[in-house]
């Protein structure tokens, strides 16, 4: 039987570890013949870092996957089945400026939301398209999986601007939330059934079942009445009694906007943020990955965050592979799941997957009480894309006054100047 070849575009990022653990445990299912870690020149040392440790986490396993390293995509890509895209325009120095530059105009930083989020979109959506023309030349079986932050606006590019149908996004914030709602309740996680609304980083789960019994009702009571029972949501009791759902935790920087900027401004106001305290994790993480006696994904490694990332993208893998037509939650087009929402939007949601891919279970429309906020970020979304691919200055700015997190037009003016100005090495010339 033929191997598998999967692609890492990224491969000398800190989760890849925990990637080849998720493969490692699917030895059986998952028969990988090559494994190629595609990384860029500034990465090259860490790429090399991480695939010597690769090898010895395969031997380990006595698994004799081939692990290759290159800096040549193309050479890479070739006769690929799997490509799964997790990388950072600009490393983690980029997002330490998409964190701090909004701040410092006293609005939020955020590595996926606001301003931060659309400047990590601007530079990788020109990116992922090349690698897109790249795998239709080389590749065009192949799964393209994407990881890569912000994850919904970039699958939404990529499926509908770069026309690339079989593509998957993928976040772990969904499957947490199983784990932490299976552990509420006391079941198997695999008992567990979501129902989501909304998109990547905004949405809002509507139902929760246990094996097909919908439990919504008796969770939904426990998380506003009983605190000691709840799940920590960070969202005061009347707003959940309010909307009826219980929203996905990046929704605290739009309905907890003024406590999470000034929780986030104390950080800034002592000279640090989150990508530069993720920035120490990794330098401590690389420090263990060099030792050659460690053939294990360390523990460490979940101060990193994206806790069960190998899960989601190995089940992923698997499940396509294998054609299992179990759930799991994705980022893919609508189609006709949600009948109040246009059928080629990506949205994040319970999916069906298989051997072609995604299939959405059918939600019906979404909750009024939901669908503006949705609708909203869904339009800054499009704007977004749009903006790069015209080199289009003042359709961005619009776009950035159409966020939540933008208070007003001369600030996103202001924003999207200076992160310009800070990021123009990996942006094209807006007209």
């Amino acid at each position: 039987m033929k191997g598998l070849k999967i692609v890492v575009i990224g491969g000398g990022s800190s989760y890849t570890p925990e990637l080849v653990e998720g493969l490692l445990l699917r030895k059986k299912s998952l028969p990988v013949s090559e494994l190629w870690l595609v990384d860029v020149e500034e990465g090259k040392e860490k790429v090399e870092i991480i695939a010597e440790l690769t090898k010895r986490m395969m031997k380990k396993e006595n698994v004799d996957t081939k692990v290759f390293t290159t800096l040549n995509r193309r050479e890479a890509l070739v006769d690929a089945d799997f490509v799964i895209t997790q990388f950072r325009v600009g490393f983690l120095d980029a997002r330490a400026k998409d964190e701090s530059i909004p701040l410092a105009l006293g609005m939020i930083g955020q590595e996926t939301n606001g301003a931060g989020g659309m400047f990590k979109a601007l530079r990788t959506i020109p990116v992922i398209f090349s690698i897109v023309e790249d795998m239709k030349e080389l590749c065009p079986d192949a799964w393209l999986i994407n990881f890569t932050n912000p994850a919904g606006i970039i699958t939404e590019a990529i499926i509908n601007d770069a026309k690339y149908p079989k593509t998957i996004g993928l976040c772990n914030n969904p499957i947490n939330m199983k784990y932490e709602i299976a552990a509420l309740v006391n079941t198997d996680v695999e008992k567990v059934r979501l129902e989501l609304q909304g998109l990547n980083h905004h949405n809002f789960i509507t139902k929760v079942f246990v094996e097909n019994n919908d439990i919504t009702a008796m969770l939904y009571d426990s998380l506003v009445n009983n605190p000691e029972f709840a799940i920590e949501v960070p969202f005061s009791k009347e707003y959940l009694l309010g909307i009826k759902a219980i929203p996905n935790d990046y929704l605290k920087y739009y309905v907890d906007t003024a406590h999470m900027l000034e929780k986030l401004l104390e950080q800034y106001h002592e000279g640090t943020n989150r990508a530069l305290l993720v920035k120490e994790v990794e330098t401590k993480l690389f420090e263990k990955y060099k030792d050659p006696n460690l053939d294990v994904k360390p523990t460490e490694l979940s101060k990193r965050g994206g806790a069960r990332y190998s899960e989601a993208a190995c089940q992923l893998i698997d499940s396509i592979y294998n054609d299992k037509g179990d759930i799991q939650y994705v980022n893919t087009q609508n189609g006709k799941a949600v009948s109040n929402f246009d059928e080629n939007y990506v949205i994040e949601c319970a999916c069906v997957i298989g051997k072609d891919g995604a299939k959405p279970l059918p939600i019906g429309s979404f909750d009024q009480k939901l669908m503006g906020t949705i609708t909203n970020i869904k339009a800054f979304e499009r704007m977004t894309i749009e903006a790069i691919k015209n080199k289009d200055r003042n359709l961005a700015i619009a776009a950035l006054c159409m966020n939540p997190l933008v208070p007003d037009e001369k600030l996103a003016k202001e924003v999207f100047e200076q992160l310009y100005e800070a990021h123009k090495k990996y942006l094209p010339e807006f007209k």
